[in-house]
């Protein structure tokens, strides 16, 4: 049977569901065996997490005439970090949501995921919060701290109209899954991940260029708030371009329809706070830094 027939040949309330009394999530499948609902996949990914920040620390201690770690230990800690991260995620996100996704309710029955996403922006609303308190408490001091490089290049210009139109096309691409028009809902989520990526792409070069070519430091008390704050957003993007790069590798698989596109709501959701804490980003760390 195909996927898209059980999906519309059966009511989810038609079809066999557990005892109430042995009931048992989409996580039943995940990995250890033997242990319920239980889940490994979120330790696995803060695991990941803990690894990159280990190592972005080694990488601070591990600069200067006189370092206090070896600098190759960055790296050993950043890499299996990025690995464990993405591999957690994945395997989070398809035993959690994927598997066996024709046989559950469609949008709009059960348990509303979108206000998990809502909780997870409000904590991430404070955690930009604190950096953005920071700068604020460094610009209390004089102004500015030494000679600033050129900030709003043209390169921070693209990479604004980047985010900007992948909001666009994502938008764009929600309301056609919406209305059915299935073409038009690829081809804004392909879009939308190509300029996402750009703008990653974006990025890397811009730092390429202050630490590179202007040899700025990143202890600097501009820079540490620069790159504290352009840095975490980054790691928002990157993530973000990951999640849409799986819903469209699902979209090609034939899942989401007019009836069931919670993931799809979801990362939208995502996605646009990202491109909004951007803006924020634009005017106060470069616009407004002179």
């Amino acid at each position: 049977m195909a996927p898209g027939e059980a999906g519309a040949g059966e009511s989810a309330a038609g079809r066999e569901r557990p005892d109430d009394h042995d009931h048992h999530g989409p996580a039943e499948r995940d990995w250890p065996r033997g242990f319920g609902e239980a889940t490994v996949w979120p330790l696995v990914t803060g695991l990941g997490v803990a690894g990159i920040y280990v190592g972005a620390g080694l990488f601070l201690l591990g600069r200067g005439p006189d370092p206090l770690v070896p600098a190759f230990l960055a790296p050993l800690a950043v890499v299996p970090g990025v690995g464990l991260f993405l591999a957690g995620l994945l395997g989070w996100l398809y035993h959690g949501f994927v598997v066996e996704y024709w046989l559950r309710a469609p949008a709009g029955e059960g348990v509303d995921l979108r206000w998990g996403m809502v909780l997870f922006l409000a904590t991430d609303v404070m955690t930009f919060g604190a950096g953005f308190a920071y700068y604020f408490f460094v610009r209390t001091g004089p102004w500015p701290p030494g000679d600033l490089p050129p900030l709003l290049s043209s390169l921070v210009l693209a990479n604004t109209a980047l985010l900007v139109a992948s909001s666009v096309t994502l938008h764009v691409g929600d309301g056609a899954l919406r209305d059915g028009n299935r073409r038009r809902f690829l081809a804004g989520l392909a879009a939308t991940v190509a300029l996402g990526a750009a703008f990653v792409g974006g990025q890397v070069l811009e730092y390429y260029e202050f630490l590179v070519v202007e040899g700025v430091t990143p202890t600097d008390l501009y820079f540490s708030a620069f790159f504290g704050l352009t840095g975490l957003h980054g790691l928002h993007v990157a993530l973000g371009v990951v999640l849409l790069g799986i819903l469209l590798a699902r979209a090609l698989a034939g899942q989401f329809s007019a009836e069931r596109h919670t993931a799809v709501a979801t990362v939208s959701m995502y996605w646009h706070f990202v491109d909004a804490v951007w803006l924020f980003l634009v005017v106060t760390l470069y616009v407004g830094a002179t």
